[in-house]
């Protein structure tokens, strides 16, 4: 399974935050109960990002019980110990343990279901139809990149990053910028309504240590998919940070959100 560090995750935690759709949180937290307990399963939830977004979006009902999910244990260990908050280390590589969605009102996911492939996803969908439960994905990957001031070897670079998101990060191969199309018909044709709308980061020449660090991992793949190309890529590489580190880059990672309701509101 694909994994990433703590300090990774806590770069990205800002602009993840910034970017997410208000209309389709709102869309999946206002569909849940009023009373009552809610359990709400959060799925490769490294430390807890997702968990912080949910809490900080909040609602007018009872506060929701989580049950945070990822394989890495030090990533979990870096969540904060809160009440009604449980973490548990599990592969999901495979979603054998069904256990997990019994009786949750809502699964959830940030920057995950562009890693797996199209049979996780329908294994997802079918587990939380099985539960009954209305599902949030958050920041997808949706294969747009939008660099400024513009480069003569982008184009390439994010055609080769494009191609990289699609081979197997350890949930076989990954569905990478289609996924949010893929979730759509899986969801759909299981009877839930749903919610898109993008989500993109916006980064400004403020950002520079998270640009720095797309700018050199869009290399490395790129250069993963086309070694012969390691040369052209590198040099692409150098011409990027050379904006950053001159403050005069914006850089544009295009992402959706969505969210699933199954059958009817919650009253």
């Amino acid at each position: 399974m694909a994994g990433f560090s703590a300090d990774w995750l806590a770069l990205r935690e800002p602009a993840d935050h910034a970017a997410r759709s208000i209309a389709v949180t709102r869309a999946a937290l206002d569909a849940l109960p009023r009373s009552g307990e809610i359990r709400i399963l959060d799925l490769a939830a490294g430390t807890g990002s997702n968990l912080r977004y949910l809490l900080n979006a909040g609602s007018q009902g009872p506060r929701p019980a989580f049950l945070l999910v990822d394989h890495d244990p030090a990533l979990l260990a870096q969540v904060p110990p809160a009440p009604g908050v449980e973490t548990r280390c599990l592969d999901l590589a495979t979603l054998d343990d069904r256990t997990i969605f019994e009786g949750r009102a809502l699964v959830t996911a940030s920057a995950l279901l562009d890693l797996v492939s199209e049979g996780w996803l329908r294994a997802l969908a079918d587990r939380c139809a099985e539960a009954g439960a209305a599902v949030l994905f958050a920041l997808s990957y949706d294969g747009r990149i939008e660099c400024s001031p513009e480069d003569p070897g982008d184009r390439a670079v994010v055609t080769l990053v494009n191609l990289h998101q699609r081979i197997d990060k350890g949930f076989g191969p990954a569905l990478g910028p289609d996924a949010t199309g893929w979730a759509e018909r899986c969801f759909a044709t299981l009877g839930y309504r749903i919610t898109r709308d993008r989500s993109d980061w916006v980064l400004t020449p403020a950002s520079v240590e998270l640009q720095r660090q797309l700018i050199d991992g869009w290399a490395q793949a790129a250069t993963e998919i086309a070694p012969a190309q390691a040369a052209i890529v590198d040099a692409w590489r150098i011409r990027r940070l050379a904006h950053v580190h001159a403050n005069r880059s914006q850089i544009i990672v295009g992402h959706e959100d969505f969210a699933g309701l199954k059958g009817p509101r919650h009253i």
